[in-house]
C-alpha cells in the first residue's frame, strides 16, 4: 500500500481537496485502484449538524454517513463508492477512544493524546485503506478492489491546534512506511496588488510549521491566483529545501477539471512513480488523461448557453449546494450547452420583500422571469420558504420547466394543495406543526430528540408505479429502468392520506421506496410529475 498525505498551509480553502482528488484522478487514469480518507480535526462525530454555512453542503455518502463535500470531490474525480468511515473526525476517533477506556481495553493505563489517540488514529487509515472498493461503474455482481494508493487529506492548516494529534500521528507512520509514503503540501503565495509581486514567506512560514511537526514535505503544490514565474519557483524550491521538480505551480483555473491536466504537464506521473515506487499498468507514453482532455476541450467549445435559476436560503455560499451545481454543470455539458447559473434569495420572492425592499423584490423576480428553468434545491426551516413557494406557482401556471428537490419539494406539494386543491393553510408540520393539512409531515422513527444521524439517509431504492410508468418524463431520463437507487437525506415526506386527492386533481406520484405503504401513514416521496400542464 502506497500513501499520499495532503497537508495544507497559509490559509484554508486553498484547494486541497481538487488537488487531493486530481491526484486520485491521475493515478486511476494509469490503471492503478485509488481510495481516499479526509481527516477534519473537529469534535463533531459527523457533518450531519453543520449549517450550510460552516463548511458548505453536507455530502451523503450511500451508507447514510454524513460527510464534508470534498468526499463528494473524491467520488466524482474516483468514480468510486466511499463509506461513513472515510471520513475520520476528532470526535469520532475520541468516541473510539474513551469506548475503549470505558471497557478496560487500556489495562489500567491513563489515556493519552500520545500514544491511544495517535494509535487510534493510524489504526483507522491503515484500516480503511486495506478495504477493497467498487468504482461506480460496477455492478453488484462484480466484486471490489483492492486499493495501490489511499490519499489523505488533512483538513485545516499545518499549525493549527485542532490538527495537532493527527500530524504527531503521522510522525512515526513516515518511518513505519518509509519508500511507500509521501508528504503533498498545498500552500499559497500570495500576490499583493501594492507590489505584483509573489511572496514566499507565508510557504516558506508554513513548510516550517510542517517540519516543527517532523514531517517534511517531498511535494509542494504552490497556488496562486496567477501564473509563478521560475525565479519564484526556484527561490522555493531553495528555502524549502525540496527539488525544482517537486514544487508544482497551480493557479486559478477556469474550471477545476484543468487541474489533473496541470499537473499532469508538471510531471506529477513521473514524481509519483519514482517516490513511491509506482507501478503503472497503463504506459506513460500513452495519453492516459485523454477523457480529462475532451472535457475540457468541450468546455471551451460550448457556445449555447441555457439560463438557470436556483431559488435558495443559503446562496450567500454556494459551496452550500455544491452536488446540484456539479450535477447541472455536468448536465449542461452533456446536452451541449454552457450553463449560466444565477443565484436568487428565497426570501427576495416574498411579498413582504416587496415592501422592504421594492428594488431587491423586481430584481430577483426580473431573474426568476429571464431563466429558460428553475431549481429549488433543499433546506431547512421555514426562512424563505414562501418565496418558494410563490416561484413555484410561477413555474406551474407559466408552465416554467422545474425541479424540487428534498424542501423543494415539499415546496411544491403545499403549492400544489393551497392553490389547486383549494387547502390555504397547508402546510408542512415542519413550517407548521399545527397546521390544518399538514400534507408533509414527519416520517414516523426519524426522532427530532437527537439531531445527528436520525434522517432518513442514503442509498435507497425508488420503484417506479407500473400505473405512471408510460409518461413518466423520469423514468425516461433513466432509461425507461423500473427502479433506481438515489441517495436520501430527510426527516418529512408526503402524508398518504392526500395521496389520492393529490393524483385526482393532476399531482402524480411516480416513484415511491420498495417499503409497503401499509407500513407507514406517509408515502415514501421520490419523484412527482403532474399531467395537464400543472407541473
Amino acid at each position: 500500500m502506497k500513501y499520499i498525505l495532503v497537508t495544507g498551509g497559509v490559509i484554508s480553502g486553498v484547494g486541497k481537496g481538487v488537488v487531493s482528488s486530481s491526484f486520485g484522478a491521475i493515478l486511476r487514469a494509469c490503471g492503478l485502484h485509488v481510495t481516499a480518507i479526509k481527516i477534519d480535526p473537529y469534535m463533531n462525530i459527523d457533518a450531519g449538524t453543520f449549517s450550510p454555512y460552516e463548511h458548505g453542503e453536507v455530502f451523503v455518502l450511500d451508507d447514510g454517513g454524513e460527510v464534508d463535500i470534498d468526499l463528494g470531490n473524491y467520488e466524482r474525480f474516483l468514480d468510486i463508492t466511499l463509506n461513513s468511515d472515510n471520513s475520520i473526525t476528532t470526535g469520532k476517533i475520541n468516541q473510539q477512544v474513551i469506548a475503549k477506556e470505558r471497557k478496560g481495553e487500556y489495562l489500567g493505563k491513563t489515556v493519552q493524546i500520545v500514544p491511544h489517540m495517535s494509535n487510534a488514529i493510524i489504526d483507522w487509515v491503515e484500516d480503511v485503506a486495506s478495504r477493497p472498493i467498487k468504482s461506480d461503474g460496477d455492478d453488484d455482481d462484480t466484486p471490489p478492489s483492492v486499493p495501490d494508493v489511499c490519499i489523505v487529506e488533512l483538513g485545516g492548516t499545518v499549525g493549527d491546534i485542532e490538527g495537532r494529534p493527527y500530524t504527531e500521528a503521522f510522525r512515526p507512520f513516515s518511518r513505519k512506511h518509509h519508500g511507500s509514503f509521501c508528504v503533498a503540501h498545498v500552500s499559497y503565495v500570495p500576490q499583493p496588488a501594492s507590489t505584483k509581486e509573489h511572496k514566499t514567506r507565508p510557504t516558506r512560514q508554513s513548510v516550517k510549521e510542517l517540519q516543527d511537526c517532523g514531517l517534511l514535505p517531498d511535494l509542494l503544490v504552490c497556488r496562486s491566483e496567477n501564473p509563478i514565474p521560475l525565479p519564484v519557483k526556484e527561490k522555493i524550491s531553495s528555502f524549502c529545501n525540496v527539488g525544482l521538480d517537486e514544487v508544482i505551480c497551480l493557479h486559478d483555473q477556469s474550471s477545476i477539471y484543468y487541474v489533473p491536466l496541470v499537473l499532469r504537464d508538471q510531471g506529477i506521473l513521473e514524481y509519483f512513480q519514482k517516490r513511491l515506487c509506482l507501478e503503472y499498468k497503463v504506459p506513460l507514453s500513452t495519453n492516459v488523461l485523454s477523457s480529462w482532455e475532451a472535457l475540457t476541450k468541450k468546455l471551451e467549445t460550448v457556445r449555447r448557453e441555457v439560463n438557470i435559476v436556483l431559488v435558495g436560503k443559503y446562496i450567500k455560499l454556494h459551496d452550500a449546494y455544491a452536488s446540484v451545481i456539479k450535477a447541472l454543470q455536468h448536465a449542461s455539458l452533456q446536452a451541449n450547452y454552457k450553463l449560466n447559473l444565477k443565484f436568487v434569495n428565497a426570501e427576495n420572492l416574498e411579498v413582504d420583500a416587496e415592501k422592504t425592499n421594492p428594488d431587491l423584490f423586481h430584481e430577483s423576480w426580473m431573474t426568476v422571469c429571464n431563466s429558460d428553468g428553475v431549481i429549488v434545491p433543499g433546506g431547512f426551516g421555514k426562512r424563505g420558504m414562501e418565496g418558494k413557494i410563490a416561484v413555484i406557482k410561477w413555474c406551474r401556471t407559466l408552465k416554467k420547466p422545474f425541479l424540487g428537490i428534498c424542501l423543494g419539494l415539499h415546496a411544491a406539494v403545499i403549492e400544489f394543495a393551497r392553490n389547486v386543491l383549494g387547502h390555504k393553510d397547508a402546510n408542512s408540520t415542519e413550517m407548521d406543526p399545527e397546521c390544518k393539512h399538514p400534507v408533509i409531515s414527519d416520517m414516523p422513527g426519524h426522532t427530532n430528540i437527537d439531531m445527528g444521524g436520525t434522517m432518513r439517509l442514503g442509498r435507497q431504492t425508488t420503484v417506479f408505479s407500473k400505473e405512471h410508468m408510460d409518461y413518466s418524463v423520469v423514468r425516461k431520463l433513466y432509461g425507461n429502468r423500473k427502479e433506481i437507487k438515489e441517495r436520501h437525506r430527510h426527516r418529512y415526506e408526503v402524508n398518504q392520506k392526500y395521496l389520492q386527492e393529490l393524483e385526482n386533481n393532476g399531482l402524480y406520484f411516480v416513484g415511491h421506496t420498495n417499503t409497503a405503504p401499509q407500513e407507514t401513514n406517509v408515502w415514501k416521496l421520490a419523484i412527482v410529475v403532474a399531467r395537464n400542464g400543472r407541473r
